[in-house]
């Protein structure tokens, strides 16, 4: 199979018959074999009905229904356990991702050999609520992550070989970062295309507050886990050490003080009464503490065997 598409959605069943008719007709025009995942993220307006619908008539177009709504990097985690495509395509449900831009996407991976090319919408139809959030984050995600040659590291349009989307784990709101996910698995050839931003047709946007606090904190575990993921006692360890040895220095430096006026029989204050022993003792402590905790992380799998279980409904 040439490419698998990969569609997330939440409550979209007035933009389902026109998006999938299109990506139908960019295939068979382009003679791809191919197949449409639709993944239906607990919607309540009738999308599964309509998805159901829509695979009786094209038996290419599949659907996996999650009994609830778990959010986007789910419904993305699921559709690329079930994607079969050399190139899976990921594009969004409600028509401001073009179809169009498939087989350029698919040229990119297939004969130039990138391992993933990312969308670029370089002009936008967002309110400003929107687009300034994302503009930081993009920001942010270049200097953390080094890869520099990326505008937009959260467009939905994305395109990538095979290898890449059942390698890699996609869980949170870790959709926003999946180039950054693809980078700590090795693949490095990483690629940005400008594509066509429409106005959205049918619904409402699903962008809140919210997301941009998650995605934050995202941002912060990726870069951990990337990091320090399979030696967390190199993070945990060095600081805990660090703070051992500060506290110890501060220490002696008490005791030693304290000696040299016991020697000159000069007055002293009792150590208790200084706050720089708090400081050393609270050093002290901490240290001990974060090694502790490194060694726990050494011997605890950061992997949950049910952080990606979902409660599928249905299939077609």
């Amino acid at each position: 199979m040439d490419i698998s598409v990969v569609v997330p959605l939440y409550n979209e069943v007035e933009s389902l018959p026109e998006l999938t008719a299109w990506i139908a007709r960019v295939m068979n025009e382009n003679r791809f074999t191919y197949e449409i995942l639709l993944v239906d993220d607990g919607s309540r307006d009738g999308s599964w009905e309509e998805i159901c619908r829509l695979n009786l008539d094209n038996p290419f177009i599949k659907g996996v229904k999650f009994r609830r709504n778990y959010g986007k990097s789910a419904a993305l985690n699921v559709g690329f356990e079930a994607a079969q495509g050399d190139v899976i395509i990921t594009m969004d449900a409600d028509l401001q991702d073009s179809p169009d831009e498939i087989p350029a996407l698919y040229k990119r991976i297939a004969e130039e050999k990138y391992d993933l090319i990312s969308g670029w919408k370089a002009k936008r139809y967002d309110p400003l609520s929107k687009t300034i959030p994302t503009k930081l984050f993009n920001a942010a995600t270049r200097k953390m992550s080094g890869i520099d040659n990326l505008h937009d590291f959260n467009c939905g349009l994305k395109a990538y070989r095979k290898a890449v989307v059942k390698n890699i784990e996609v869980y949170g709101e870790m959709h926003r970062y999946i180039p950054v996910l693809a980078k700590w698995a090795g693949f490095t050839k990483i690629g940005e295309q400008v594509v066509e931003h429409r106005a959205r047709k049918y619904g409402k946007t699903k962008f809140g507050m919210s997301r941009f606090i998650n995605g934050f904190l995202d941002l912060l575990s990726i870069f951990f886990v990337g990091k320090f993921g399979k030696r967390p006692m190199h993070f945990f360890g060095s600081m805990g050490v660090l703070s051992f040895f500060i506290g110890m220095i501060l220490a002696v430096w008490i005791l030693a003080e304290k000696l040299i006026h016991i020697s000159n029989n000069e007055r002293y204050r009792d150590a208790t009464d200084q706050p720089l022993f708090y400081l050393a003792l609270v050093a002290i402590v901490v240290g001990f503490q974060l090694f502790l905790t490194g060694f726990v992380a050494e011997l605890v799998s950061r992997n949950s065997p049910d952080r990606n279980n979902y409660q599928i409904e249905d299939r077609v």
